[in-house]
């Protein structure tokens, strides 16, 4: 396991889960990932990628929701656990993330090669 794999299982301990609106994906939009979190996820062909961008969702967003939600990336975690990034239905976990967790995140996304899902 790399620093960053680490680092990675460390933040994802720290950020709150709360249970989504059931058949909702509005944050699965397309985003970036780091490179170790993507190389976690099964390997998708060019063109189901491009068939995710055309309408504007991830990669990884299949016809029953999310098919690699317990590896889901960082940036996905914190939809709806942050003022910042909050989900359209209202929903949120009882205690929003810790503002340091969110700028440790943020920091380590910004500071990591990133790829397009």
């Amino acid at each position: 396991m790399t620093p960053n794999d680490r680092k990675i299982e460390k933040l994802r301990q720290r950020i709150p889960s709360f249970t989504c609106v059931v058949g909702c994906h509005d944050c699965c939009g397309p985003v970036t990932a780091s490179a170790e979190e993507v190389a976690r996820l099964p390997v998708k062909i060019e063109s189901e990628h491009a068939a995710a961008l055309d309408h504007l969702n991830c990669v990884y967003l299949g016809p029953h929701g999310c098919e690699v939600y317990r590896q889901r990336p960082l940036i996905c975690r914190l939809f709806g656990t942050t003022p910042r990034l909050a989900c359209p239905n209202g929903k949120r976990p009882v205690y929003m993330i810790d503002p340091g967790t969110e700028r440790e995140i943020h920091h380590f996304l910004a500071n990591t090669r990133q790829v397009l899902l």
